[in-house]
């Protein structure tokens, strides 16, 4: 066999590799540097790892970015990174997120609970930002309010309805209570609906502020929020309706001298392929001196800055590691491996929304490679996985089915929405069990350590589910 089949110079020919948080050492994938082979050997497989280390650095990277490009055109206004807790409600996972100096965007009345959880612990203080969004019905309602009463002065409420602010006129008991306003943007052109339902309409806004906020002494506008469901990018939709988002927040600023910042939501991208290219550097310095110059001709303060960035949080820490436990060849062309376990269960978002995911091979990267399918476990003809974000084809190395060492594969970048999208705990498709969880961190040294956060689901468990 020539060496030019290997799947490691398949690999190295297609992309940019090594790259950050991979690379191969004997035939073996290291992700993060921490060999996954002594993870699998330790645990088995499938298995859905957490390394707590990405989350930090996540989060450091784009305060370090915000802050480069304000320096850069001496923007007066401050920078605040929200994490959106609904990309991953996991106890470690806010315990690492909180370690970085941020606060925290909620989207139901169950986050709520979590919160108090949290203050209990006392990992969240009186003062941080807490950014409630979402329809709010009465729970959620009372459950922010409740916040406010007890002395929460940062707590923004931000109106998706006209009627919300009734509640909290009635029962919130602070001198100010702070409120941002949600605008309704418009969706991209190929979405199936011109507006989102989520927010108020731009041309509403003015007039609902003067009529609901303005007359009453107990509210101040702070924030205006703008979020684009299909992310930060450099698309003329980006930029036209954060210009559309300025120009509301000019005219609101003009009777509502209070008001101090905008909230550009979430959406910054994840890398779900090693040919990803995406210059956080200079959308971030883009925006920033768009709001600046903005700002500059219309002779406005520049805006308090607020981002609620949840997948670009908590994606980059996560990977789900399979082994391939059969081989079948149902024709002359398609050959399936397939894995101990479901997508549907463990990366629902894979059918659900045809989201790509880094998928390598985690052994055998010294044997020839072949085009394959992968199938799940379900007996559901949507449970598999097929083709890569850069190529119509998965590529993975060639086993025989007798082999000592099965070939083991891993999917990376799948630490958020998984797990909630996936029922964890749950019941679950064809009650294939959700894997077992380990977390991973490194110690003062340096030293990898690892836990389990929780066992493969029992059977027990998915039976009292469903009542017997």
């Amino acid at each position: 066999m020539s060496m030019d089949n290997t799947y490691q110079q398949l690999i190295a020919q297609t992309f940019n590799f090594p790259q950050e948080g991979f690379h191969v050492a004997d035939d073996e994938l290291f992700f993060n540097d921490i060999p996954l082979m002594e993870i699998i050997k330790k645990y088995g497989t499938p298995l859905k790892i957490t390394y707590l280390p990405k989350i930090g650095s996540q989060i450091q990277k784009a305060k370090r970015y915000f802050n480069v490009a304000m320096a850069k055109v001496d923007y007066k206004g401050t920078y605040t990174y929200c994490y959106c807790t609904k990309s991953s409600h996991f106890s470690f996972v806010l315990d690492e997120v909180l370690k970085n100096d941020v606060h925290i965007e909620t989207s139901s009345a169950f986050d709520i609970p979590i919160l108090k959880e949290l203050i209990k612990q006392g990992k969240i203080e009186k003062t941080k930002y807490i950014i409630c969004n979402g329809y709010k019905r009465k729970q959620y309602q009372q459950n922010i309010t409740e916040l406010i009463n007890e002395g929460f002065e940062n707590l923004i409420p931000v109106l998706d309805g006209k009627g919300e602010i009734e509640y909290y006129a009635k029962h919130a008991k602070a001198a100010k209570v702070k409120l941002g306003i949600r605008i309704a943007s418009e969706e991209e052109p190929n979405f199936q609906f011109y507006t989102s339902r989520l927010g108020i309409r731009h041309r509403d806004i003015v007039d609902y502020y003067k009529e609901k906020i303005q007359s009453n002494p107990r509210f101040e506008l702070k924030m205006l929020h703008f979020f684009i469901n299909t992310g930060i990018k450099d698309t003329i939709y980006y930029w036209t309706e954060l210009a559309k988002a300025l120009k509301v927040y000019w005219e609101l600023k003009k009777i509502c001298p209070e008001l101090d910042s905008i909230n550009i939501g979430g959406g910054m991208p994840i890398k779900t392929s090693l040919g990803f290219e995406y210059d956080y550097e200079y959308m971030i310095e883009e925006i920033i001196s768009q709001i600046k110059n903005f700002c500059d001709n219309h002779d406005i303060p520049e805006p308090n800055i607020f981002t609620e960035f949840g997948s670009f949080t908590v994606s980059e820490s996560g990977a789900a590691l399979y082994s391939v436990i059969d081989q079948k060849l149902q024709n002359d062309r398609e050959l399936w491996y397939m894995i101990d376990s479901s997508f549907i269960t463990t990366l629902p978002d894979t059918w659900g929304i045809n989201q790509r995911f880094i998928l390598l091979a985690i052994n055998h990267w010294e044997r020839e490679y072949q085009p394959v399918n992968l199938g799940g476990m379900t007996c559901d003809s949507m449970d598999y996985y097929n083709t890569e974000a850069h190529a119509n084809n998965v590529y993975l190395p060639r086993v025989s089915p007798s082999e000592k060492e099965p070939l083991y594969i891993g999917f990376f970048h799948t630490g958020a929405y998984q797990e909630s999208l996936g029922g964890y705990g749950g019941i679950q498709h064809c009650l294939i069990p959700a894997p077992k969880h380990v977390l991973i961190d490194r110690d003062e040294d340096g030293e990898i350590t690892t836990r389990l956060f929780a066992k493969e689901q029992s059977y027990k468990s998915m039976l009292k589910t469903l009542g017997y």
